[in-house]
This record gives structure tokens, sequence and C-alpha cells, in this order.
């Protein structure tokens, strides 16, 4: 099978892939690449994974929680959040058990022992965001926060389930 020269093929002529049709799109999937990756630097001095911070500050916001609403707060598959309750178990960070109104459910807490990590992942994400946003003056910054937010709404009006943005007010 031969392949087309350059010339002949339509594909090669064609604009990158990065703005075929989305350069926004692109951008945002490589600064959110990015941000997972840099989260992750600033993660490893606490002893976490990607996530499981997520995770930490829900149970540090709400308290005790049924497994499921973790399920649907973090938006994981509920196996990627068993297997994370696991590991925050086995630090100590969290703490299992039925719960008394409905003995088929699991309620989950953060535990005393996971005050500690409380202030570890507070600096970490401290940190995490000047590094986000260094070179950026406080105008920028807002514009930025509030660029976002239109983003995010655009995008919720085409998700069935948007997710909680509680979190996203208040920043």
């Amino acid at each position: 099978m031969t392949r087309a020269t350059p010339a002949e093929d339509p594909c090669t002529n064609a604009l990158p892939t990065a703005a075929l049709g989305g350069p926004v799109s692109h951008a945002v999937s490589r600064v959110a690449r990015l941000h997972r990756i840099a989260a992750g630097k600033a993660l490893k001095g606490v002893d976490l994974y990607p996530g499981q911070e997520l995770l930490m500050m829900h149970l540090w916001d709400r308290g005790a929680v049924r497994q499921t609403e973790l399920i649907r707060a973090l938006e994981l598959d509920p196996s990627t959040v068993t297997k994370m309750l696991q590991r925050l178990e086995q630090t100590g960070h969290v703490r299992r058990r039925p719960d008394p109104a409905d003995r088929r459910a699991v309620l989950v807490e953060a535990t005393d022992q996971s005050c500690a990590l409380h202030t570890a992942v507070e600096a970490a994400w401290g940190s995490l965001e000047e590094h986000t946003l260094a070179g950026l003056d406080p105008a920028e910054r807002t514009e930025l926060v509030r660029l976002l937010a239109k983003v995010e709404e655009n995008l919720c009006r085409e998700t069935e389930d948007c997710p909680d943005r509680r979190g996203a007010a208040s920043a």
C-alpha cells in the first residue's frame, strides 16, 4: 500500500491538530493535564496521590458522609473511590463504618489524625495556586476566575448531572 505524498495528502496540509476546530479546548486540556502534574508534585510531600486531597477536603468540609455521596461528589468510578478509601484508611486518615440509619450504607469520616494532613494540603494547594497564577496581576487573576466560571457554566449546560459548584463560587 502506497501512502500519498505530503502534497497529495489532505491531512498533511491541514491545520495543526491543536487548532483544528478547537484551540481553546486543546489549551484547556493541556492546562488541566499540567495542573494535575503540578498538583501531584505538590502533594508528594504530603504523601497523597492526586485526587485523594479532594476526597479529604470533602470530608473536612462536610463531616461524615455516605460513601455513595463521595462517589457522586468526586465523579469517579466507585472502584476508584473504594481504592482511595482503602489507602487513606491504611494511613489512618479516614474511617469507614456502617451508617446507623441504614446498615447497608457506609459512612466515611476524616479521623482526628488527618488534622495535620489538613494543614499540609492547605499549604500544598496554596503553593500550587501561586505557581499556577505566577505572572498574573490581581486583575488578571480575577478575570481568569470570571472567564473560567463562564466556561464551566457553558459546559454544565451540556451535562446532565452538573457537579456541585459551591467550591467554584467561593474561588
